[in-house]
């Protein structure tokens, strides 16, 4: 007689995540393969853009140096893909310009000294190199916290209870560049969105198929629907007489990069001159490392989810840190303006497509660096508007806080003690960075405004992230609330990452985190 299956029984608890169609470690075919990694390409356009968009024309810089600071993110971040998915984390994480690294960047940028430079294109270098000196400098200290185990040390008193404010606000902390970006040309954004949603989430329970088509390549379907649709709007004269604002954000034709961008340059080294030091740009930019460590910390959590891995032990974690101040090293040899983090959007593509492949993202990370190098085949497709980058955030970003939720299942949520850590981290995270970073637009300097300007933007930029706040938050609670006590073990969930804190306890983490060509012998795990 067959058992009757209880409808209110709770769902149990699952180290890896079911339902994922490629693992960590299981790669799919080489066709579906090649044209997922074209996916993760598309989606981290967005901000490989928007970044130097940003700080070029502030540095003096024109078209001409925003494709190619451009064509140099996109070729450093294909370096440090390959680097992290080989001898870093061994996760499928894309490895992308950040923006943290933005508010140093702008302060070295308003510096008086650079005042005194007319030309604009001199202007520009000199202010790169200052930038350049100061992600040098920067990246060692990252690589210290990294290669020496110090953020091993760290994330070691990291339980599911911390964890899950951290990856929640990392995800739901990019709301800023989502749908207000989005409403800049609603008529292009809105269809991006719900084709999006429909052809991912609708479409394939419609047709109730394993493995759908429209799931796994939703993302290249809807920018290209919608690509389509806004190069007709452009051509029919829609946005001919709008204001200058709504035709940089809706037009096809807008971005410049594709005139400005040279047929074949390959980026290298110091193409910028000679790096530059100074000791407030350097300060600064090492706030901005460690917000870029917290939140790739956040994204390494969740991409293990999304790839059905074990828990990231903290050996593991602290080795893709240090190969991440590799990058930021990289970052300031090329001179992108910008240091690197694990990209949020594409941690949040694993959970939209379920392929959580590494060679996936490598696949990736070689169309990065062909199309750097073809720079104007590479400027066709950065000139996709971003508003149609925004709907994607807009559901990519949400799957990264979901990996957060997920957390939960592993705490004890009839504790209050876990309601107020999980509760208020999540809404001090909030708070403040929304506090930070508008009286910073509404006055135009940070709420911290002493004498000491580099002290005030390292304030400034630890403060506007939401998820290094709130990390910081229910990390200081979740290790003295109730100490000592017997239940507070259990009910943060730490007896269930206890056996991931050593490499070697449990047998699964070789399959997911072990070096390639039999590398742990000679770069043991601890």
């Amino acid at each position: 007689m067959a058992t009757k299956t209880d409808d209110f029984a709770p769902f149990p608890v699952k180290d890896q995540l079911p339902g994922v169609e490629f693992c960590v470690s299981s790669s799919p075919n080489w066709p579906e393969g090649i044209l997922q990694g074209f996916q993760h390409y598309i989606v981290m356009l967005g901000t490989t853009v928007i970044i130097p968009s940003i700080l070029v024309p502030l540095m003096g810089g024109g078209d001409v140096e925003k494709a190619e600071v451009i064509n140099t993110v996109l070729f450093v971040s294909g370096i440090n893909t390959l680097l992290q998915s080989l001898f870093g984390t061994r996760l499928p994480v894309v490895i992308g310009a950040s923006y943290a690294y933005v508010i140093p960047a702008l302060y070295i940028t308003y510096s008086y000294r650079f005042t005194y430079y007319l030309h604009p294109h001199l202007r520009f270098e000199e202010t790169m190199r200052a930038i350049q000196g100061a992600l040098i400098i920067a990246s060692i200290c990252h690589m210290i916290m990294g290669f020496f185990g110090l953020w091993r040390i760290l994330v070691r008193f990291l339980t599911p209870l911390s964890a899950a404010p951290l990856v929640i606000l990392t995800g739901v902390g990019l709301v800023a560049f989502a749908f207000p970006q989005l409403a800049r040309c609603v008529e292009v954004g809105l269809p991006a969105l719900i084709i999006l949603i429909i052809l991912s989430q609708y479409l394939p329970h419609l047709f109730k198929c394993k493995r759908s088509i429209c799931e796994q390549f939703a993302v290249l379907f809807t920018v290209a629907i919608v690509w389509a649709y806004a190069e007709v709007l452009t051509a029919a004269g829609a946005y001919d007489k709008r204001p200058d604002s709504t035709q940089l954000s809706c037009r096809t034709d807008r971005s410049g990069l594709i005139s400005a961008s040279p047929w074949v340059k390959i980026p290298y080294p110091l193409q910028w001159g000679r790096p530059s030091f100074h000791g407030s740009d350097t300060f600064a930019m090492m706030a901005a490392t460690y917000v870029a460590i917290v939140e790739t910390t956040g994204t390494f959590i969740a991409a293990s989810r999304f790839g059905s891995a074990t828990h990231i032990p903290p050996s593991v974690l602290s080795r893709g840190i240090g190969w991440q101040g590799v990058g930021v090293l990289l970052d300031g040899l090329f001179g992108t303006a910008t240091g690197s983090t694990a990209l949020v959007e594409n941690a949040g593509l694993l959970g939209l497509t379920k392929v959580g492949s590494r060679r996936v993202v490598q696949i990736s990370a070689a169309f990065m660096i062909f199309f750097s190098i073809f720079g104007k085949f590479g400027a066709v497709l950065a000139s996709i508007p971003l508003p149609i980058f925004a709907a994607l955030y807009c559901v990519l970003f949400a799957y990264v806080a979901s990996a957060g939720l997920g957390l939960l299942q592993f705490c004890n949520l009839n504790s209050f003690r876990t309601k107020f850590i999980l509760g208020f981290s999540i809404f001090i995270g909030l708070s403040v960075a929304q506090y930070f970073t508008e009286y910073l637009f509404v006055s135009g300097r940070g709420p911290v405004h002493t004498r000491t300007s580099a002290f005030n933007v390292i304030m400034q930029v630890i403060f506007s992230s939401a998820a290094t706040v709130g990390i910081m938050a229910a990390f200081l609670l979740d290790c003295t609330h109730s100490y000592g006590h017997d239940s507070v073990r259990r009910d943060s969930g730490r007896h269930w990452w206890e056996k991931f804190r050593v490499y070697h306890t449990d047998t699964r983490t070789d399959e997911f985190y072990a070096l390639p060509y039999n590398l742990n012998r000679f770069f043991p795990s601890f």
